[in-house]
C-alpha cells in the first residue's frame, strides 16, 4: 500500500545551547525548583489538561513525576534527576538546581566546552576527596548508639516540605516514629549478610497527626470484624499460632479456559468438584492446627465460613504488597502457590494476633516473635497534606537506610554548598603549573570555569532564601547565614544574625560576613573548629550524605553531556 503522504525528513537542531526556546525552558525549570526549595519552598499545584486528580507538592519526585516536558534537553536533565531520586530518594531538588546552575554559568564563560568539561571534571574531584577526608569540616559522623544525630537527620527531612503542614509538637512525634519504626526494622541477631526489615506505611486520612503510631508487626484490614466479640483463635502447643500464606485464588475458579480443553463426566459439577477441593484443603488445615489463612486473591465464602467455624480466622484480598514482608515476618517463604498439596514445612508461625481500631477503620494486628516488620500507621488531616507525608517519611526510612551502609551526615541549610564553594575558591588559586599542563588549559581557563563551579554551589544556597532575605557567608568556615529581610541597619553583621543556616556555629566572634552575591571568593582562612559552637543535641539541620555525594556528581555530569550537544534531531512523522 502506498504511503498517503510523504515522509517528512527528520529536523535537525544544531548547537541546542544557543537557541531561545531551549535557553527560556532551561529557565522556567530552574525556577520552578528553586522556588520549590527548603522548608519556606513554595507550593506547586500540578494537574493535567483534561482532569483527573490535583497534586500539591514541592517534593522532587512528585514534580518530575507530574511535569510534561517537551524539550528534549530538558528530558535528559529530568530523566536523570528522576533516576538519582530513584535510588536514593533524597536531594533531588539539589541535584536539578544544581546542574541548571552548572548549565547557566558554564555556557557564559568564553572557554570551548571540551575545555570546560576537563576543568570541571577536576574541580567535582577536588569536591569528592574533600568531602571523603576526615579533614572536611561539613562531615558529621552518625552515632547510632546515640539517636541524637538521627533526630536531626530524620526532622531536617521532615521539616523540607511545607505541604506536610505540621507544626513543631507534630514534626516532634513524627520524628520519634520514624526513628521508631526504623529501628524496629533493623535485626536483632546480627547475621553474616544482615538484611534490615520493612516498614509498611498504613494511610488514615482524616485523624489527627498525633493519632499516628507505630506497632511491631503488620495490620490487615477487616472491615467485618466484630469489636465487641473476642478474637478466638487456634494455637499450637507452643502457644504459637501457626499461619498459611495462600498466593493463589481460593475462589473455586483455578480452572483457565485458555489454558485447553478440560473434560468433565455426565453428571459432574466442576464447580461443586472446584469446591470440594477447596474445603478438602481447609479440613487439612485445621487438621494442622493452622489458626490463621491469608490469601492474596479472593476466598470462596464456604471455605472462609469452614475455617471460622473450626476457630481459623480466615482474610483474602491482602495484595500484593503485602505478600513479602508478611512472608518474611512468618517464614513463609515462598507462599503456598497450590492448593493440591500442602506439607507440613509451608506453613509459618505468628507469636500473637488482635484487633486495632483507628476509627472508622478496624485492622488485624499480627504480632511476629522477632521484629523486623512494623507498620507505621500514619494520619494527617486532608489528603494533599497525607500524601506529601508519606512520601516524606518513605524518603526518611530511605536515608537511615543508607546511613546504615555509610555512618555521615552532611550538614545542611547551604553550608555544605558556600564550604565547598570556599574550599575550591582557596585550592583553585594554589594549584602547581604542572596541573593546568595535565589539563591542557591556562591558569586563567582554570580559574573562570572554578569561580563558575562555585557560583553554582552558591547558587543552590540562595535558592533556600524565599521572602527577600540577605543571605552571607563568613570566610573563617565559609557558612551560609540568612538575615531576615527588614532587618534594621546595624553597624555588625553579628547583631543580626545569631547562627549559621545548619546550626553549628553561632555569631560570638568576628567572622568577617560578605554578601553571598558577590562576585568575588574569598578563601578559607581556618578550618571548623573540633568542638561546634553548639551541640548536636541542639538540633542541625543534616543531609544525606550518600544521596549528596551522588547529586553533585549526578548534576555535573548531566550538566557536562548537556554542554557537550552538537546536535538534536527529531523525528517529525
Amino acid at each position: 500500500m502506498s504511503r498517503l503522504e510523504a515522509k517528512k525528513p527528520p529536523l535537525l537542531i544544531s548547537e541546542p545551547l544557543t537557541r531561545d526556546a531551549v535557553s527560556q525552558s532551561l529557565s522556567v525549570l530552574g525556577g520552578i525548583l528553586k522556588s520549590s526549595y527548603g522548608p519556606a519552598g513554595r507550593l506547586k499545584q500540578l494537574h493535567n489538561g483534561v482532569g483527573g486528580c490535583v497534586c500539591t507538592t514541592s517534593h522532587s519526585s512528585a514534580l518530575l513525576g507530574h511535569l510534561s516536558v517537551s524539550q528534549p534537553v530538558l528530558r535528559v536533565l529530568t530523566a536523570s534527576v528522576g533516576n538519582h531520586v530513584s535510588r536514593f530518594s533524597d536531594c533531588g531538588l539539589f541535584t536539578a538546581i544544581l546542574c541548571c546552575g552548572f548549565i547557566e554559568n558554564f555556557r557564559s564563560l568564553n572557554v570551548e566546552p571540551f575545555t570546560v568539561i576537563k576543568i570541571s571534571k577536576h574541580l567535582l574531584s577536588l569536591c569528592m576527596d574533600h568531602l571523603k577526608s576526615d579533614a572536611c569540616s561539613c562531615r558529621v559522623s552518625v552515632d547510632f548508639s546515640s539517636v541524637g544525630t538521627l533526630v536531626c537527620l530524620v526532622r531536617s527531612i521532615l521539616i523540607s516540605k511545607p505541604a506536610c503542614m505540621l507544626n513543631k509538637t507534630e514534626l516532634d512525634h513524627l520524628t520519634s516514629l520514624v526513628l521508631k519504626a526504623f529501628i524496629f526494622t533493623v535485626p536483632c541477631h546480627i547475621e553474616t549478610k544482615a538484611v534490615l526489615g520493612k516498614c509498611v506505611i498504613i494511610p488514615v486520612k482524616g485523624r489527627r497527626v498525633m493519632d499516628s503510631a507505630v506497632l511491631p508487626g503488620l495490620l490487615i484490614e477487616m472491615p467485618e470484624i466484630q469489636l465487641g466479640k473476642p478474637l478466638a483463635v487456634k494455637r499450637t502447643g507452643s502457644n504459637m499460632i501457626k499461619i498459611a500464606l495462600f498466593s493463589v485464588s481460593m475462589a473455586g475458579d483455578s480452572f483457565n479456559p485458555e489454558e485447553g480443553i478440560i473434560a468433565v463426566h455426565h453428571g459432574v459439577s466442576l464447580e461443586v468438584s472446584e469446591l470440594n477441593q477447596l474445603l478438602n484443603v481447609g479440613k487439612q488445615l485445621v487438621k494442622d492446627e493452622v489458626g490463621l489463612v491469608v490469601c492474596q486473591k479472593v476466598m470462596h465464602p464456604s471455605l472462609k465460613q469452614y475455617l471460622q467455624e473450626n476457630a481459623v480466622i480466615a482474610v483474602d484480598r491482602a495484595g500484593l504488597s503485602l505478600m513479602e514482608p508478611l512472608g518474611r515476618m512468618t517464614g513463609t517463604r515462598p507462599p503456598i502457590a497450590s492448593i493440591h498439596s500442602l506439607s507440613p514445612s509451608c506453613y509459618g508461625s505468628l507469636k500473637d494476633l488482635c484487633i486495632e481500631s483507628f476509627a472508622p477503620r478496624h485492622f488485624l494486628h499480627l504480632i511476629p516473635e522477632d521484629t523486623v516488620i512494623c507498620s507505621l500507621i500514619l494520619c494527617n488531616r486532608s489528603e494533599t497534606a497525607w500524601d506529601e507525608l508519606k512520601r516524606v517519611c518513605e524518603t526518611a526510612e530511605h536515608v537511615l537506610q543508607l546511613t546504615v551502609k555509610e555512618p555521615l551526615a552532611l550538614l545542611g541549610g547551604g553550608c555544605t554548598e558556600t564550604h565547598l564553594a570556599s574550599y575550591i575558591r582557596h585550592k583553585s588559586s594554589n594549584l602547581p603549573a604542572s596541573t593546568f599542563k595535565d589539563l591542557d588549559c591556562s591558569q586563567i581557563q582554570y580559574q573562570l570555569v572554578a569561580e563558575a563551579f562555585c557560583r553554582s554551589l552558591e547558587s543552590v544556597a540562595r535558592s533556600l532564601s524565599h521572602d527577600g532575605e540577605e543571605i552571607l557567608t563568613d570566610v573563617v568556615y565559609g557558612h551560609c547565614w540568612f538575615v531576615p529581610s527588614c532587618s534594621p541597619c546595624v553597624s555588625k553583621w553579628s547583631d543580626l544574625v545569631s547562627k549559621c543556616g545548619c546550626g553549628m556555629n553561632g555569631n560570638s566572634e568576628d567572622l568577617s560576613w560578605r554578601f553571598l552575591q558577590s562576585q568575588s571568593g574569598s578563601p578559607v582562612i581556618q578550618g571548623c573548629p573540633k568542638e561546634p559552637s553548639v551541640k548536636v543535641a541542639d538540633l542541625l539541620t543534616l543531609d544525606c550524605f550518600a544521596a549528596k555525594c551522588s547529586g553533585l556528581q549526578v548534576a555535573l555530569e548531566t550538566a557536562n553531556l548537556i554542554l557537550d550537544l552538537s546536535y538534536i534531531i527529531e523525528d517529525q512523522n
